[in-house]
């Protein structure tokens, strides 16, 4: 078979587009495709919702990649298994209470997963802004992160959604915009971005999982952002509270989507 090079750019231009246009309105618009926004993006789409996901960079899968220093392994506590299984990533005990896998097989089966569950990822995008109507966020402002990285003067594009989630880890981007431009408190202690603290995994496993939860109407923060939004500990290469996080927020939305709210 003799292939057509214009056809094959064709393609590729009439598939993108179309997956473009297909998602201009959301029930949930997640930005950051690290763990927590993956088991999110998968549950959601799993309970039949319309759901993307906006990455910043070329790959997906944010910290959980280079495990802990580039060593590719991750731990996982107990609590965080019944994800693993769900999933159908591999570990092993290394000591009571402590399970490794592979980083590499965990991204890229959540990545898998979500993506046939339904979730549509479009990576190498940056939201720049977002869009509020009676104090409540509706949609996104998005640009290639090329576009961003260079400097260069392009207008965005939006999208729009019923609830966002920001999963962007330890700088929480969009809680960080909104803190800018909306000029509304958050629905933090400060009503600001409280940062995040010095690790201490054993108290920021928990913090992350009882921190993801709405911070500003039709917002959520989940994994790192949410416990750098709400002002506790980072936890490092342990990835129990990442997982069950990305699993409650995707659980609190779906139940407010099916009430009607």
């Amino acid at each position: 078979m003799a292939l057509d090079e214009v056809l094959i750019s064709r393609a590729i231009i009439d598939r993108y587009h179309q997956k473009l246009v297909d998602n201009l309105n959301l029930d949930v618009a997640i930005v950051g495709g690290g763990p927590a926004g993956l088991v999110a993006a998968y549950y959601l789409a799993k309970a039949g919702k319309k759901v993307a996901m906006y990455e910043r960079k070329l790959s997906i899968g944010g910290g959980m990649w280079g495990g802990g220093m580039m060593f590719n392994e991750i731990v996982v506590q107990e609590e965080g298994l019944r994800i693993l299984d769900e999933f159908g990533v591999r570990y092993e005990e290394y000591e009571s209470g402590y399970y490794t896998a592979s980083s590499i097989e965990s991204v890229a089966i959540l990545l898998a997963k979500a993506c046939q569950a339904g979730a549509v990822i479009f990576n190498l995008f940056s939201v720049e802004d977002v869009m509020v109507r009676d104090d409540r966020v509706c949609g996104l402002v998005l640009n290639w992160s090329p576009v961003e990285m260079a400097g260069l003067h392009v207008d965005p594009l939006v999208v729009r959604t019923k609830y966002v989630v920001d999963a962007t880890g330890h700088d929480a981007e969009v809680i960080d915009v909104i803190q800018r431009k909306a000029g509304f408190d958050l629905l933090t202690e400060t009503g600001r971005i409280m940062g995040e603290k010095s690790l201490w995994a054993e108290v920021a496993e928990q913090a992350t999982v009882d921190n993801t939860r709405e911070v500003y109407p039709g917002t959520f923060v989940a994994g790192m952002a949410a416990n750098a939004t709400f002002g506790a500990n980072r936890m490092g290469p342990v990835f129990g509270g990442m997982l069950l996080s990305g699993e409650r927020v995707a659980k609190t939305i779906i139940g407010l989507l099916d009430a009607g709210k």
